[in-house]
């Protein structure tokens, strides 16, 4: 008796944290976790979530390429040193992807970036849009991508989201095969970087930083016993913590991928669902993992009856070539195991700039 009085008391508070959390915080959805399991089996999942359609198709861009930060004269330049598999937002810009070498990258939606001012600073200029591109092109781990970015070598500039009145606001997010794993975010107009291999779930609003201490109330009560269901972004991150953790370690890589896919749905927006009252959560359109390990690279449309991937060890990234996977209006096209060799050559996408 006094047990269920006790778990009531604890559903009863868990329930009013999570309507403050609502009452507090406007959040865009995505989710991105990453498992590390026995025998280095590193897979890193993420959701876009979006209230129409991203325009997301995939590319397989090749090494040696000269890019443009595409912000004007003051632009930094540099040329790829590593090819990648990429996945767009509305073929402007590059949201998800994994470079050759298995270092990953993903950007999601955070309110709450504030970008340095750009007429108060020397640094070439980097569009927001080829922000993980350049991570991809140019590090091999997180490690050395994180003592790169450290030294701040180029100054972030966003834009107007396409087709709508509102800032660009996103983090970005890196992982590799080592199972580390770091998180870069523009507070206040200052680079933020949480550099830790623990650090396996980022979300969305609040920051980072504030997200890790919600998680720790989460952790105290114990995924077992109560868990936060809404779709608002620290709920999945609660959800996500828990279950990545929980799933078995010593799986095989079938049955492991099935784990992580589990956890990635968990944390996802039923399609068509895109609350009136909570403009910023939108459905899930695509969901994508990447196996570290094996250099796969999965992804699962919501209104596509199968999952394909995409094995970087086929590819020569060095033969020059951009090549082209057409997903279709809100990626309705089909496809089916692996789809490698489904890429067609095509004109390299334009990264938006300040001056488009």
């Amino acid at each position: 008796m006094q047990d269920g009085i006790m778990f009531k008391q604890l559903l009863l508070s868990s329930l009013i944290f999570s309507s403050t959390l609502a009452a507090s915080f406007a959040v865009q959805a995505c989710t991105r976790v990453v498992y590390k399991g026995s025998n280095q089996n590193i897979m890193t999942a993420r959701s876009m979530d979006w209230k129409s359609d991203v325009g997301t198709n995939l590319w397989i861009l090749p090494s040696g390429v000269k890019r443009s930060g595409n912000a004007g004269k003051d632009s930094i330049h540099w040329t790829s040193k590593y090819g990648s598999v990429v996945a767009t937002g509305y073929d402007i810009s590059t949201t998800d992807g994994v470079n050759e070498v298995g270092l990953n990258a993903n950007l999601l939606w955070l309110v709450e970036s504030q970008y340095p001012d750009v007429s108060q600073s020397k640094k070439p200029k980097l569009t927001i849009a080829a922000w993980a591109q350049y991570v991809l092109d140019n590090f091999a781990t997180v490690d050395e991508a994180v003592k790169a970015l450290q030294k701040e070598p180029f100054i972030i500039v966003s834009d107007a989201v396409p087709g709508e009145q509102r800032l660009t606001t996103l983090h970005l997010s890196i992982s590799d095969a080592t199972g580390d794993s770091a998180i870069i975010e523009y507070i206040n107009g200052k680079q933020v970087i949480h550099h830790n291999p623990d650090y396996q779930v980022m979300t969305n609003s609040p920051i980072f930083e504030e997200q890790l201490a919600l998680n720790e109330y989460w952790k105290k009560i114990g995924g077992t016993t109560f868990l936060p269901g809404t779709n608002r972004a620290a709920d999945r991150f609660a959800r996500a913590s828990f279950y990545i953790n929980a799933i078995p370690k010593d799986a095989d890589s079938k049955a492991t991928l099935a784990s992580v896919f589990s956890v990635i749905r968990n944390v996802s927006v039923p399609y068509g669902l895109n609350t009136e009252e909570e403009p910023n959560i939108s459905s899930t359109r695509w969901r994508a993992v990447v196996d570290h390990k094996r250099k796969l690279y999965f992804f699962e449309s919501a209104l596509s009856p199968n999952i394909f991937w995409v094995d970087l060890k086929q590819i020569n990234f060095k033969d020059g070539i951009t090549r082209k996977l057409d997903l279709g209006k809100n990626q309705e096209n089909i496809y089916s195991g692996d789809a490698t060799a489904k890429f067609k050559p095509s004109t390299p996408f334009h990264f938006l700039g300040i001056d488009d």
